[in-house]
Order: structure tokens, then C-alpha cells, then sequence
């Protein structure tokens, strides 16, 4: 079972495009949704829309989603993403604003092998960045892959019996993960549509949890495109001209 895995989507339809294109051709059996499918881009409907027709067989909600629908105060977000936020509330469909109010918090279990969070499996809103975190977040899965999203950066975190075995970042390249029996891993496969590690290029997963493997993917879309929209629809220039810098 090849679960194609797309976390902070951020209303960035040509890097959803760009990465459900590139999946279709490495071939992929279902979706997994890591939460943040709104905030911060111009495309809020047509990005929900997009996701609905792909019918995910796992999905969670992330921050933005909550603030963007009114379920959280946007009092811990800074002056840029308040606005988006405002501005997304102001911009989704009914149907749509009620789909995003709907999804599910994390964590959920997926299958025998995955669970999937947007933060943590510990808390939804948790930051996951060293192995501190990940080492809590490891003993507190109920299955040897553990999904999450939310820092916007690809990471890979893992444990044998409890004690953390080895962390990797995968940036800038492609990577492959190979499974080791007996191992508890966490990884996130990085932001579709606001990568902050560096590289502006769209970031998404494919895991094959009976093979054996994880294909952690990087590839360019059309950045000026988003940015563009994100400038004409009146939203914080910031949130333009950070995706051409990937930060």
C-alpha cells in the first residue's frame, strides 16, 4: 500500500498540482492529509476543492485550519499570518469553511503501521524541531510510523525501544528512507506549500509501509504563479516573497 502523504498545503495550488502530478507518475494507492490545508496562500477554495476530489483516507486539521474557521482565537499567530487567516475566514465557501470545520484532530490511527498528527501525537499544536520533542512523541505513538507536519521541515526521527537511535533532516536533495524492523519512526515530510528549511521547492512523501521504504520528494513548481495571486488578492507581501527563499 503506497499512502502518498501532503502536509501544509497553505491555499498553494500550483504546489498541490506540482506534487499530485509528480505522485501520479511514481504511482500511489491513497492520501494522507497532515492538517494546514489553508492559510497564508490565495487559493483557499480551489485548494479544499482539490483536496474533497481526492478523498483522503486519513486526514487531521492543523492550526491555520482551526483560526482560518473560527474553532481558535488567532492570538498566537503574528500580524502576517492573523491577516491571512482573517482574509481566508473572509474568502472560503460556505461548504468549504464547514468541510475545514469538520476535520478531525490529530493524532489518528491510520492503519497497523501509521498514525498521523499535524503537531505532535501529544498535542496538535506542539512543535516538533529536535529530539526532545521527538523522543516524547516516539513513546507516545501507538505505531511504528508516526506522520506529522506543522514546522514546515522534513525531518526524520527515530527510536529503538524507547531511546533515540539516530535524527536526519532531509533537505535540499531527494531521499529515500529504508524501514528498519524494530524501529519506531516519525517523520515529516515537509511543507507542499510553504517549505521553510531552505529550499523552495515543494516537499512531499510516499510511504510504502510493507516494503519497506519512504520516498521523501523535493520538486520545483511555479512559484512566481503563487505569488502573484497571494500579491493581487491583497495579502501580506511577506507571504509572497518567502516562498521564493523557502523560509
Amino acid at each position: 500500500m503506497r499512502h502518498l502523504v501532503l502536509s501544509d498545503i497553505h491555499a498553494n495550488l500550483e504546489a498541490l498540482e506540482a506534487c499530485l502530478a509528480d505522485a501520479d507518475i511514481r504511482g500511489y494507492d491513497d492520501v494522507l492529509i497532515l492538517g494546514d490545508v489553508v492559510g497564508y496562500g490565495a487559493d483557499p477554495n480551489a485548494v479544499v476543492d482539490r483536496v474533497r476530489e481526492l478523498e483522503p483516507v486519513a486526514l487531521v486539521r492543523g492550526n491555520h485550519d482551526k483560526v482560518s474557521v473560527g474553532l481558535e482565537s488567532a492570538d498566537g499567530f503574528n500580524a502576517v499570518a492573523r491577516a491571512a487567516a482573517r482574509w481566508t475566514t473572509d474568502a472560503l465557501t460556505p461548504s468549504n469553511r464547514q468541510w475545514v470545520a469538520a476535520l478531525p484532530r490529530g493524532p489518528l490511527v491510520v492503519d497497523d503501521d501509521i498514525q498521523i498528527c499535524h503537531g505532535s501525537p501529544v498535542d496538535e499544536d506542539e512543535y516538533i524541531f529536535g529530539p526532545s520533542e521527538a523522543q516524547l512523541a516516539l513513546l507516545t505513538t501507538t505505531r511504528n510510523i508516526c506522520l506529522f507536519g506543522h514546522t514546515h521541515y522534513p525531518a526524520v526521527f527515530q527510536a529503538l525501544n524507547g531511546t533515540m537511535e539516530g535524527t536526519r533532516v532531509a533537505s535540499a536533495v531527494e531521499a529515500e528512507i529504508v524501514l528498519r524492523t524494530g524501529l519506531k519512526y516519525l517523520i515529516n515530510p515537509g511543507s507542499v506549500g510553504q517549505p521553510r528549511d531552505g529550499d523552495p521547492r515543494a516537499a512531499y512523501a510516499i510511504v510504502d509501509a510493507p516494503a519497506g521504504r519512504i520516498e521523501m520528494v523535493r520538486l520545483p513548481y511555479p512559484v512566481q504563479v503563487a505569488q502573484d495571486k497571494i500579491r493581487k488578492a491583497g495579502l501580506p507581501d511577506p507571504l509572497a516573497d518567502r516562498l521564493a527563499s523557502g523560509r
